[in-house]
């Protein structure tokens, strides 16, 4: 297989690219693929087209400020006067708040009831384990930003699969912590000299009671993220991938993940594929464009030829997804011109 069946967008020099999306899109895949790139892209064509827009980075190795051309704090900020784009990305260092910080809200609440429980012979991830500083903080941000009126539309540039997978297992460890508490609910009880370095000093029966409130009202907070992020009307979680066989394994399982998630996933984004941009987007002014000499470079032709094994090796993950490719540029991928002819390419 020689190409990849999608329908080439009309321009990329328009002034507005309308970004068929809803209000959650998600972009993940394997490390390097470049979703960085097409979360901006995607953020900055919906700023521009007027929705109000928040572009997060959860991934540890951030790189959202350096496609977007403007330093971008921890905290969403605009980041644009023209355009009402807001940006963050997230430093678990940072944090000092909420349930998932360390020494934050509750003394970071989830990781000292997993100690605690843990010391008492007690296993309340026994489903799997507390996600890491870096998940968790992604968690905590998105539980905060789904109900900020600020934003019609949030873009995250999820971190490499593995750590997105531990943050979409978040809401079933919380489901197991909450029912395996209450059904310890007598034991914990008579744990309160443990306790009080949890909640304070002082610590009773009532402080028990109050943690034990604040942990179901935060599993009631990610059970509604996690209904938001299974509604197709609400969420599309888009696999970014290059045409190579490991990214194309990694994909296959990211997808097969997700299904079990019940996460949906409406689109499949190749990106870096070694065709001209008029390929992928018809009528452009693709002048300055410099397209793989397929024809005389030796170098090339066999990369396309490994490209093709690979196009035709992802049958299974294109099947049922609406497929949106990338041509692969000959200069960086930043800054508003690059971004909006990729935005053209996905739209």
């Amino acid at each position: 297989m020689s190409s990849i069946d999608v329908e080439a967008v009309e321009s990329v020099e328009e002034e507005g690219l309308a970004v068929d999306a809803p209000e959650y899109v998600l972009y993940g895949g394997k490390g390097g693929v470049g979703k960085t790139t097409m979360a901006a892209a995607t953020a900055l064509a919906s700023a521009r087209d007027g929705v109000s827009t928040l572009a997060v980075s959860t991934d540890p190795a951030h790189s959202l400020s350096d496609s977007l051309e403007t330093p971008i704090p921890a905290e969403p900020t605009r980041v644009r006067e023209d355009v009402p784009l807001y940006a963050a990305e997230i430093d678990p260092d940072a944090m000092t708040s909420g349930p998932f910080a360390e020494g934050g809200e509750g003394g970071g609440m989830l990781g000292g009831l997993d100690a605690l429980m843990q010391d008492e012979g007690l296993n309340p991830f026994a489903a799997g384990t507390m996600p890491g500083a870096d998940e968790a903080a992604a968690m905590q941000l998105l539980l905060q930003y789904m109900d900020d009126e600020r934003f019609d539309r949030v873009v995250v540039d999820t971190a490499p699969t593995g750590h997105t997978l531990r943050l979409l297992e978040l809401p079933e460890l919380m489901e197991s912590l909450t029912g395996r508490l209450l059904a310890f609910r007598e034991r914990l009880s008579g744990m309160m000299g443990s306790v009080k370095g949890l909640f304070g000093s002082g610590a009773d029966e009532e402080s028990l009671e109050q943690g034990m409130d604040d942990l179901r009202a935060l599993a009631d907070r990610v059970e509604r993220l996690r209904e938001r992020l299974r509604d197709p009307a609400r969420t599309d979680f888009r696999v970014v991938m290059v045409p190579e066989e490991m990214s194309v394994v990694e994909s296959e399982h990211l997808l097969e993940r997700l299904r079990t998630f019940e996460i949906p996933v409406s689109t499949v984004v190749v990106n870096r594929v070694m065709q001209d941009l008029a390929d992928v987007a018809e009528g452009a002014d693709a002048d300055w464009f410099v397209a793989p000499d397929l024809e005389d470079c030796e170098f090339c032709q066999r990369r396309w030829e490994v490209q093709r094994e690979a196009l035709s090796r992802a049958q299974d993950v294109f099947r049922g997804h609406d497929v949106k490719r990338v041509p692969l540029f000959a200069e960086e991928v930043r800054g508003e011109r690059m971004l909006r002819v990729v935005a053209a390419c996905l739209s």
